[in-house]
């Protein structure tokens, strides 16, 4: 087993763990990421194809009150543009109701996304880094507090530590890493019953060559509470020359195959557009369930932002050696990036006052 000595274990390399290593260039502190997936992002997760337009299977729009985004993006030079919606949408209510085209109504509540792709906000971040400080395929799977110091463990590494900071979903953090001595047991409880956001979602996308969706009477806006697809949007390029629909299905769907699931989305589009449907360029889901770096089997129904937030999370562990962040913990914008980023300012923040 390799050991390995940092200041500041982050466990994540999504956008929390990615920012607040950014903010700690600031401090005199050597600091490392340790990823479990081999890929970074988290549940940021941009699928490229050549000459086809990106299509986002995580996070994905952001509102213009998450500030603290904005301006990080500013710094990043990274652009971003409006979700186009159109004025009118298809909306299926009931099965008793066929599909029917709605006004939109006007709103002055803009989503903006990001330009060539949400991925971009964590190849900047991890561009600002030395590569030496994000292992990828690292799974911890103990942390344990010491006389002077902090430890945690993987198959190959073994992290000696001034501080450990989490960034997985507190639900998944509770279950998958014992640590010794134990948290206090309103810590565990409140762990277990924390919502993980995107774990109930399938996104799913198609790409096309032309946007046939923004022709007169339809739309590339799509919401039904009868079909497979219960949410849909243009995800067409920031320049318009890429063209893609993208959306969420209904999790009921979680135990087909893709190939079903594609079937079922396809049809469903087929009622609205007709056969120019099926001549799409590319396919691309992402079934979150199914994804063991973001969540963990529940033999319990836990609410959509159960617990998000608590004030609980504010606080430091293991005589201020152990932090918990994430989106999840973020009072505000909780599991959006808005509330992963803030996440990682408040742990930054906290950190540099015991420095």
């Amino acid at each position: 087993m390799k050991k390995q000595s940092t200041d500041i274990l982050i466990i994540g390399a999504g956008l929390t763990g990615l920012a607040l290593a950014y903010y700690l260039k600031q401090l005199n502190v050597s600091v490392i990421l340790a990823e479990a997936r081999d890929r970074i992002g988290g549940r940021i997760y941009t699928k490229q194809n050549a000459n086809q337009a990106p299509v986002e299977l995580g996070a994905t729009w952001i509102a213009k009150e998450h500030s603290e985004l904005l301006k990080l993006l500013k710094v990043l030079h990274l652009e971003v543009f409006e979700q186009f919606y159109g004025t009118t949408a298809i909306y299926e209510p009931s099965k008793t109701n066929p599909a029917q085209l709605v006004n939109l109504p006007q709103s002055n509540h803009a989503n903006y996304r990001v330009t060539g792709g949400t991925q971009g906000i964590i190849n900047a971040l991890s561009e600002e880094l030395e590569a030496n400080q994000i292992i990828t395929n690292c799974t911890i799977f103990s942390i344990e507090k010491h006389e002077g110091f902090i430890s945690a463990t993987s198959e190959v590494y073994k992290f000696k530590c001034k501080h450990i900071i989490s960034t997985l979903p507190p639900y998944l953090f509770e279950k998958t890493i014992p640590i010794k001595p134990e948290l206090p047991r309103e810590v565990k409880e409140l762990m277990k019953n924390t919502h993980t956001w995107m774990q109930d979602s399938i996104k799913i996308g198609f790409t096309f060559a032309a946007p046939f969706w923004k022709n007169e009477h339809t739309s590339g806006t799509i919401y039904s509470s009868v079909n497979a697809l219960q949410e849909f949007y243009d995800h067409s390029s920031a320049d318009g020359t890429l063209h893609a629909l993208v959306g969420f299905m209904n999790t009921k769907f979680h135990s087909h195959t893709k190939e079903e699931r594609q079937e079922l989305a396809l049809k469903q589009l087929e009622q609205y557009y007709g056969n120019q449907a099926r001549h799409f360029l590319s396919y691309e889901e992402l079934d979150w369930q199914d994804e063991r770096f973001t969540t963990a089997s529940c033999d319990r129904v836990i609410m959509p932002q159960q617990n998000n937030g608590h004030p609980i999370y504010k606080n430091s562990y293991l005589n201020k050696s152990l932090f918990i962040a994430g989106t999840e913990t973020s009072a505000y914008a909780s599991g959006k990036m808005e509330g992963a980023l803030r996440s990682a300012q408040q742990v930054f923040t906290q950190i540099k006052s015991l420095l």
